[in-house]
């Protein structure tokens, strides 16, 4: 397997913390968005609004459109169902669902900056990728990555100095000049 030049080191740490600053934000915004979701398509039927006759920060209710069932209802995309929120003002919690979707390309592109910068194979990319979907998941990742690139880099730049340390030793106990003085 390739390893990572030495010169990348700098972007490599770069990318490691863009992507640990982007694994944060990601999962926070996940966890919201599951709770949304809970909210929402469970009985409880409820919606986060901000904003309009509710006052500051409130819910409302979620109703079923026509042709919903009781199932229909935990699976809106399937059969038609639509559901119908009848709060007023700005809504939250498709705010959350928004904000999430695009962060999460940016989170991708953190990922695979890093995963192509450690040049690491492909299975190892998409468990990053997964750290966006499923919770806690991006948590866990930012942990263990930061923890084994930091140690990969520092040991690599340890050899490195080892090896230049010897090398240039090695020149100056071979040096000619060294040999002919008095």
């Amino acid at each position: 397997m390739a390893q990572p030049r030495l010169k990348t080191f700098p972007q490599i740490r770069r990318a490691l913390l863009f992507y640990q600053i982007t694994s944060v934000i990601t999962g926070i915004g996940l966890l919201l968005l599951v709770a949304e979701m809970v909210l929402k398509y469970t009985p409880l039927h409820l919606e986060l609004f901000a904003g309009g006759s509710g006052g500051f920060l409130h819910f409302a209710t979620v109703v079923p459109g026509p042709g919903c069932t009781p199932t229909s209802m935990l699976t809106p995309w399937v059969g038609g169902c639509e559901i119908v929120s009848t709060g007023d003002g700005a809504n939250l919690s498709l705010a959350i669902l928004i904000a999430h979707g695009w962060f999460y390309v940016v989170y991708l592109f953190a990922c695979f900056r890093v995963w192509s910068l450690m040049r690491w194979p492909f299975w190892r990319f998409l468990l990053l990728a997964g750290g966006g979907v499923v919770p806690f998941l991006s948590f866990i990742m930012e942990i263990f990555v930061a923890r084994d690139v930091k140690h990969y880099l520092a040991e690599r730049e340890k050899t490195a100095a080892a090896k230049r340390a010897a090398k240039a030793q090695q020149s100056s106990s071979t040096d000619p000049l060294q040999e002919a003085a008095p």
